[in-house]
């Protein structure tokens, strides 16, 4: 069986760094993927991927990054559930493997204008999903 899902996407908001009870760093975040072609109006689509990254790697991102930030992502899907008063809530979410920073502090502001699809897109973004812990 093989389950690798490879990601080039800009992060859409500044990740919060979360840790466990036994003290585990966890940080959850959301990766702007977009499509190769276009809209009927010439738009650009974009995926909103949820991702996770554990232990080191989600301390470095939390250190390292921030929303526009473009990211290559190495890891594997994932489809978790909790029971709420509504019903069983399912979450599919890729954890990363590897996680790479694809640009500098210096591009990633210089890259924030008008022109730039993936932070226009992501700007406007504010993404705050029920999660279990």
């Amino acid at each position: 069986m093989l389950n690798r899902v490879v990601l080039v996407g800009r992060i859409t908001k500044d990740p919060e760094l979360r840790y466990t009870q036994t003290g585990i760093a966890v940080v959850g975040f959301t990766l702007a993927v977009n499509r190769p072609y276009a809209d009927a109006q010439g738009e650009r689509q974009a995926d909103f991927i949820p991702c996770v990254a554990w232990r080191n790697q989600a301390e470095n991102l939390a250190k390292h990054i921030t929303q526009g930030a473009l990211l290559g992502v190495e890891g594997r899907m994932q489809v978790r559930s909790y029971d709420t008063d509504q019903g069983k809530r399912y979450i599919t979410e890729v954890v990363c493997d590897s996680v790479t920073f694809l640009s500098s502090k210096t591009e990633d502001t210089s890259t924030r204008n008008e022109e730039d699809d993936f932070f226009e897109a992501t700007s406007k973004l504010s993404v705050e999903d029920d999660l279990p812990f």
